[in-house]
């Protein structure tokens, strides 16, 4: 079929009504300013990052302590530049109309470094969390298996990096890293909760972590948990008040079976407390509590009988 070239004649239009909108829509733009942080860089550091805190697991095989330095040694340097790199454009980004005067380059060269140093206390985390996932999964053969296949591990990896990005002061990239590990795994967790070590989240889909959790030690989640926030406070203009603690806090040992919802900032789960499926809680329960609900009735309709009736119930 051929093209009809009167149609094509109106791209010039087309184009000229797009770019009316990059004056009026000005919040979706960035145009004539420095360049942001590359999405497919932050994706290319981090699995460069799961290379070095998971070395045989990735990318390169056959490796050993023989040659094991060399292949780090090599990630790191190229970590070091590409991590000031994106550091510096997001730093640039945020603080140069308050900081003309900032060498950002330079702020963002001690930042990469920083998290560097901080990697080999990331991994000792990591070794913690997988020996969770082993602990708490009846159906786990091996760590390797937990490395190689588990969805909530490789969420709270890119977590935990991303955390490190966060209390570092880099802008946009902590949630660029959380948001590619939530489209890959279904796991939403954001940079800045806090949570602490051998926490393991099983099946992992759906499950939502609020900026302002915090977490404590040996906590498990199931899939479709949401630890979030019950309103957003606004100050006198309407305006949502920004920086307050909105998300709930789970102390040490608690359990959170499937689907259930714990909300609200002042919300305090108690430690070794279990929180049943489907459960909606919105206020505090002390330790060693089990929060359930009832038992549902069943209503079971046996083969043969009519549409508009029930055999039995449970």
């Amino acid at each position: 079929m051929a093209t009809d070239l009167r149609l094509k004649e109106t791209l010039p239009e087309i184009t000229e009504n797009l770019v009316a909108t990059y004056t009026e829509c000005r919040h979706i733009n960035h145009l004539g300013h420095s360049p942001l942080p590359s999405r497919e860089a932050v994706i290319a550091l981090l699995a460069d990052l799961m290379d070095i805190l998971y070395p045989g697991f990735g990318r390169r095989q056959n490796l050993h302590m023989g040659n094991v330095e060399y292949h780090v040694g090599d990630l790191i340097d190229g970590l070091h530049d590409q991590l000031t790199q994106q550091f510096a454009r997001a730093l640039r980004h945020d603080y140069a109309a308050d900081r003309p005067d900032v060498d950002f380059e330079a702020l963002a060269q001690s930042k990469a470094i920083e998290l560097l140093r901080r990697l080999p206390d990331v991994r000792v985390l990591l070794e913690q969390d997988v020996q969770a996932a082993y602990e708490g999964d009846p159906a786990a053969k091996s760590f390797h298996e937990i490395v190689f296949c588990y969805p909530g591990v490789e969420a709270v990896t890119i977590y935990r990096i991303a955390h490190e990005v966060l209390l570092l002061g880099v802008p946009l990239i902590p949630r660029m890293m959380t948001e590619y590990a939530h489209s890959k795994t279904g796991i939403d967790i954001h940079p800045g909760a806090r949570i602490g070590p051998s926490f393991f989240i099983d099946h992992g889909t759906g499950v939502v972590i609020g900026e302002t959790c915090d977490i404590g030690r040996r906590v498990k989640l199931y899939q479709g948990v949401t630890l979030g926030a019950l309103s957003f406070p606004r100050d006198a203009s309407g305006n949502i008040i920004r920086g307050m603690k909105r998300h709930p806090t789970l102390e040490d040992e608690v359990v959170v079976y499937a689907n259930a919802t714990i909300l609200g900032g002042d919300t305090v789960i108690g430690h070794h407390a279990v929180i049943g499926s489907s459960v909606w809680l919105t206020h505090s329960v002390d330790p060693y509590t089990v929060v359930s609900l009832e038992k549902p009735s069943l209503r079971i309709k046996a083969p043969g009988t009519n549409d508009l009736g029930w055999s039995y119930q449970i």
